[in-house]
């Protein structure tokens, strides 16, 4: 059994792909493309044929048959100065034509169950050999070039059994079996070799009602697949494959002579086959040289070549292919890009990539809706915070908003024309981020891309990079992370070179960083790093004076995704959102005006408290002190202070259900000054739920 590695997984690798799977003289070993998405890498993995994006990790394998299926010159070379000198390379352009050919023939073989005795004039005509047996195994057809090459009269044979006819016919077994065998080689007693395909015929109800076989002789077939040395044959072979093509293509012979153009070439450059076809290849061209010529004169391909073609002067861009068999120039094909397309493409990309640019940061100060004092000072710190380069660390829970804040902070800083990346550190796996923040070197591992990689720091280069949940890297690439907040520099993985980088750095997590340092989960170095403008964001239970304003806001962006025009909320619905401790934050308050404007009928326009989802109200912690001992533990008066200090907030910051303004207000200080404490002594509510 023959080992196949196949080579490009298109649309030619994967019509191998299909016609090899269902033959048994051949295994194909693996199928690769560096594009991950091919059409043929997924239909591999259905048959459970390993794949993957270089060829070059299995050319080593005991390989005795490559097909190289891109059709890319330099990828077929590549294979064949690699190979073992036992492995066979077959070119893709062949491969595909044969595979082409064959499929047209089952095509055909299928369309002949259904013919009348005047269709057995049309298989006596085509130059394959066939032959029919019916259920019980003998000959129904014979056509006369399978006399020929059988050697047989027609009338002495049907109505016998095949086996007498040729004794090593494997028809009765594709009978019983009902599997079709294709490309398999048989010598007949004759002594002649012939390639054959073997095909059972299936009733409506399942069962085999005879089975078929199309065969030629091996020369024909090698002479198709591996020796072609008439391009007129090879013209007329591919003309049906070239006339489908969007593509424009002409070819030319070994003289410059035109030989074919499709209906695509004409489309664009005016002319017909009358004009082109036995003429000069120079006839087509209104200003600049014939591509076709100077790849006849020197044997190489030439690409993206700018010309005048057609009465027109139509403006194209030219590749143009020598066709060289057994080391002889046979001709050439030139394939024609409307240069008018690719600018219109070039501008629609450009647009598209305006769009992604102006959404790369899309939001500002302007979108973050609170006047809470506890949002005030969080925005009030941001705006500082944009007109320094200084790394920002923006902390809150889930929900509250951190990424608005950074998108705001970018647009407000000197950066703004210059790119804003996105990372979520949680949601790359631990082996992919280092090469997604840092890039990579060519070869850098298995399935490098070839040249290397940018990094998303190097992308970011001279704009801002918010690394979200930075509290979910590893130590290793927190290590990693400090060295470019120190230096500047990153090294890519493979390389040994630093690259210079110029990012703002903005680090957003809902975990707490301090109690992560103690826990041995977080660098102390880093946190120092990262922690230079630290800035909370309120959750939404904190600032329900912000309520309303949010509310209006999330209905007016939501009338725009829905296609409604609610216009307000009922006082005893709103009443029930003021009720509710809202663990979700902003992001469940958008959830639950989504879900209720979904219930409401088209033509309403208030929500009501039945269009409101069930909102279970948190039940808050019984609120229990401590009472401090009064007896002298040797500590000093400042220790003591500290600690009646520490637990005097505490105390008062549960009993106000930590809302930090009604703190404030009640121990008579400022809020700056009450953060300013809080963060002095680390008292966060969430560590003070959990142990109190």
């Amino acid at each position: 059994m023959k080992r196949v590695l196949i080579v490009g997984a298109g649309k030619g690798g994967t019509a191998l792909l299909k016609l090899l799977n269902e033959t048994d003289r051949m295994k194909i070993v693996a199928v690769t493309d560096p594009n991950p998405e091919a059409q043929g890498l997924k239909l591999a993995k259905s048959y459970d044929i390993p794949t993957g994006r270089s060829w070059e990790d299995w050319i080593h394998k005991e390989i005795d048959i490559v097909i190289e299926a891109t059709g890319e010159e330099e990828v077929f070379n590549a294979i064949r100065t690699k190979r073992q000198r036992s492995t066979v390379v077959i070119p893709g352009s062949v491969a595909y034509i044969t595979s082409e050919l064959l499929e047209e023939k089952e095509a055909l073989v299928k369309e002949l169950k259904q013919q009348t005795e005047n269709q057995h004039l049309i298989l006596n005509s085509i130059h394959d050999g066939m032959i029919v047996i019916n259920v019980d195994g003998d000959v129904s057809f014979i056509n006369r070039s399978a006399e020929r090459i059988v050697n047989v009269n027609r009338k002495d044979v049907v109505g016998k059994p095949v086996k007498t006819i040729i004794p090593d016919s494997r028809l009765p077994k594709v009978l019983s079996s009902k599997k079709k065998e294709v490309n398999q080689k048989l010598e007949l007693d004759n002594g002649k070799k012939v390639i054959t395909t073997r095909i059972p015929m299936i009733g409506p109800d399942g069962k085999a009602i005879g089975a078929y076989a199309v065969f030629q002789d091996i020369t024909e077939v090698v002479h198709l697949a591996e020796e072609v040395t008439d391009l007129k044959e090879v013209k007329t072979m591919l003309e049906a494959i070239i006339h489908s093509s969007d593509e424009a293509i002409s070819v030319v012979d070994e003289n410059g002579n035109g030989l074919m153009i499709n209906p695509a070439y004409t489309r664009i450059t005016g002319l017909t086959e009358n004009d082109i076809v036995g003429k000069p290849a120079t006839v087509d061209i209104s200003e600049g040289e014939s591509m076709h010529m100077k790849v006849l004169r020197t044997r190489r391909p030439v690409r993206s070549v700018r010309m005048k073609v057609g009465p027109s002067d139509k403006d194209v861009l030219v590749n143009v292919a020598p066709v060289i068999v057994d080391g002889k120039l046979k001709g050439s094909v030139g394939v024609l890009h409307d240069v008018s397309e690719i600018q219109s493409l070039t501008s629609e990309l450009k647009r598209a990539r305006q769009i992604i640019r102006s959404l790369e940061a899309k939001y500002t100060f302007d979108d973050i809706i609170g006047e809470s004092p506890e949002m005030t000072l969080a925005l009030e710190q941001a705006k500082v915070g944009a007109r320094t380069p200084a790394t920002v660390l923006l902390r809150g829970e889930s929900g509250t908003g951190k990424e608005l804040f950074a998108h705001a902070i970018h647009n407000e800083s000197k950066r703004r024309h210059n790119k804003f990346i996105r990372v979520n550190c949680a949601a790359i796996a631990e082996s992919l981020l280092e090469s997604e923040l840092f890039g990579y070197e060519d070869g850098a591992f298995s399935g490098a891309k070839r040249g290397g990689k940018k990094g998303l720091f190097e992308e970011a280069n001279y704009g801002s990079i918010f690394l979200d949940e930075i509290g979910e890297l590893t130590l290793p690439m927190q290590a990693k992370l400090l060295r470019v907040l120190q230096e500047n520099e990153i090294l890519r993985v493979g390389g040994t070179k630093p690259v210079h980088v110029d990012v703002r750095v903005i680090a957003a997590t809902n975990v707490n960083l301090e109690k992560a340092i103690m826990n041995k989960t977080f660098r102390e170095d880093l946190y120092y790093r990262l922690n230079r403008l630290p800035i909370y964001i309120p959750p939404l239970r904190e600032r329900k004076e912000d309520l309303p304003q949010l509310t209006d806001h999330l209905i007016q962006k939501l009338n725009e995704d829905y296609g409604r025009h609610v216009t307000s909320i009922e006082e005893k619905a709103f009443k029930r959102l003021e009720e509710y401790d809202w663990p979700g934050n902003v992001r469940e308050l958008e959830n639950i005006i989504g879900r209720a404007m979904i219930y409401m009928e088209n033509l309403e326009e208030e929500i009501r408290p039945e269009h409101i989802p069930t909102l279970s109200k948190q039940s808050s912690n019984s609120i229990r002190s401590t009472e401090s001992e009064n007896a002298w533990l040797g500590e000093t008066l400042q220790q003591a202070v500290d600690e009646y200090e520490k637990r005097l907030l505490a105390d008062a910051f549960r009993a106000h259900d930590f809302n930090k303004t009604q703190t404030a207000k009640a121990l008579g200080i400022s809020i700056r000054n009450l953060y300013y404490k809080l963060d002095k002594y680390n008292l966060d509510k969430n560590s003070m739920q959990r142990f109190s």
